[in-house]
Parts: structure tokens; sequence; C-alpha cells
């Protein structure tokens, strides 16, 4: 099996250089390829004198666009499978050998590890909702207690240290480039569990990640959460994109849930009004297939 890593990178040299050096020492990888976003913050000229092997955009296309171009690329270099990872991860070292172990022994198609907060790695870095229920996690003992045979079946956080075979890419194409970022490794993940794929997370095998945004807020008096964060542009592609993802996949009612979570969590729990007509401007750009609003907030 010939196993590629995919790093999509913009400016954030420094994690970056911690990063590759770990998957220089995976026996089981045979390329590492990375995509620079346009850096300027002297990634290009790093990855020149490091030999390795990049291609820099001509301008930032954000993780959807570089995960577009990465995964296209190491499929055309013949990958088997390929592993997905933004700059500012870090992988156990034993991560990517559980990782293969269950793939050749449980068949999975798109799997990854346990995504664990940096700052404090018996939490998970993004919140789960459990298999089979409304129950969701934020602590890493309970993503182990209800595990099962080590797996944690039909989850999975994309594009965080995830393994996605060949066979699948083929199946069911490239990530959607136009998302430009948030909600893009969801609509990803949801296009695979449509197409039947074989999907978990490997408990044991673990991905440190930075721990930056409110995600999974508690709203609603604790009976629901909310995918909060302090970035406009963040939001911004998060309503949009999160309004076309549950369109396609899930129906218009879990938009229209969407919508009233997103008016009660600016109004009630943390309350910003002016969040509510920019998630309305987002999502009706994007129903209009407008996917350019993003910019305005890019610097």
């Amino acid at each position: 099996m010939r196993v590629q890593a995919v790093v999509v990178t913009f400016n954030r040299l420094a994690m970056l250089q911690r990063l590759v050096p770990r998957l220089r020492q995976e026996a089981g990888l045979e390329r590492i390829l990375v995509v620079d976003n346009a850096s300027t913050d002297g990634t290009g000229e790093w990855l020149r004198a490091e030999g390795v092997e990049h291609r820099t955009l001509p301008t930032n296309t954000g993780g959807a666009g570089g995960f577009h171009t990465g995964l296209g690329w190491a499929i055309d270099e013949g990958a088997d499978l390929v592993w997905l990872m933004d700059d500012d991860g870090l992988p156990d070292a034993d991560c990517l050998p559980l990782l293969l172990e269950r793939v050749e022994r449980d068949g999975l198609e798109f799997c990854g590890p346990a995504v664990l907060a940096e700052q404090d790695p018996g939490r998970l870095c993004f919140p789960i909702r459990l298999p089979g229920g409304t129950k969701v996690v934020h602590e890493m003992s309970a993503v182990e207690a209800a595990a099962r045979d080590g797996l944690i079946d039909d989850v999975v956080i994309p594009f965080n240290g995830v393994l996605v075979t060949r066979d699948l890419v083929e199946r069911i194409g490239l990530p959607r480039e136009e998302f430009f970022i948030w909600g893009d490794d969801v609509e990803y993940l949801w296009r695979a569990e449509r197409a039947g794929a074989r999907i978990a997370t490997v408990v044991d095998a673990h991905f440190l990640h930075p721990a930056t945004d409110d995600l999974g807020t508690p709203m609603m008096f604790g009976r629901t959460t909310y995918n909060h964060t302090a970035s406009d542009l963040k939001h911004y592609c998060m309503a949009r994109n999160n309004t076309l993802n549950l369109r396609a996949y899930r129906g218009w009612i879990h938009v229209l849930l969407f919508w009233a979570k997103t008016i009660w969590f600016y109004l009630f729990t943390r309350p910003q009004p002016g969040r509510i007509p920019l998630s309305a401007r987002a999502a009706a750009a994007g129903l209009r297939g407008d996917f350019t609003g993003h910019r305005r907030f890019l610097r």
C-alpha cells in the first residue's frame, strides 16, 4: 500500500517546522506532499531548503482549496491511501501504524484518530456526537467508554490526521474547493457516508491539535451546542457552508433548526445581534451559488 501524507499550510511556518520532521520519522510514508496556500512568512523558502515536495498556490484558497489540490495530487501520484492534515496538528508516533492496522483489519475507507486538545490531551479538540443518539462528548474518557472494539463507528474528524482510500476518492471525488474553510470537511464526510463508506475513529490513535475556538458551546440551557468562533471569516463560511450541507444531506427542517439556533445563540447565549444579519447574508449567498463573500474578511 502506497501511503502519502498531504499537509495544507498557510503562514504557520513554526508549526510546519515541527510537523514535517515528525512525518519524516514515519516508516510507512512513501511521500510528504505540502500544499502552500500562498504563504508570506518564508514557508516556500523553508520548504525548498528542506527539499520537501510542495506546491505553492497563487492565492490563498483556504483549507478546502488546499485539500482539493493536495488530495488530487496524491491520487495522481499513485497513492493508495492519503493521510490528510493541517499544518498545526501533530500525530503521535504510533498514530499512522494504528490507523493502517485497522484499515487492513476492518476494511476502513475513511478513518481517523481521536483529535485531542494540545493544551489538555484528556479532552477532545472538537466535541463529537456519539452514534445512535444526541449525546455530545468532550472528554477522551467518554470516547474510550463508548468505543466498540477500539472504534467509534461512523464518526471521524475529517482532515485532522485522517486516512482516505484511493477507491473512496475515485467514487466520491475531491473536497469542494469553493467552500474555502469550515464545512468542507463535514461535506466530504457526509458525501462518503452517502456513498456507503466504512467510517470510524480509531480510539487508540491520537492526534494533537490546538483548541482555539469555542466549539460546542452549550446553549438553550444545555440542551444543545453551537460552534461559535470570534472570527467573522470563520463564522461567515460556517453559516454559508453549513446551510448548504444541511440542505443537501439532511433536509430543510435541519436548515431551519440551524437558523433558529443561530438566532437564539447570538440573541441570548452570546449576545452579538450583528452576527444574525451576517449569518443571513452568508446563507443567502450560498443558496444562490455565490462563494465570494468571505473574501472581504481576508487580510
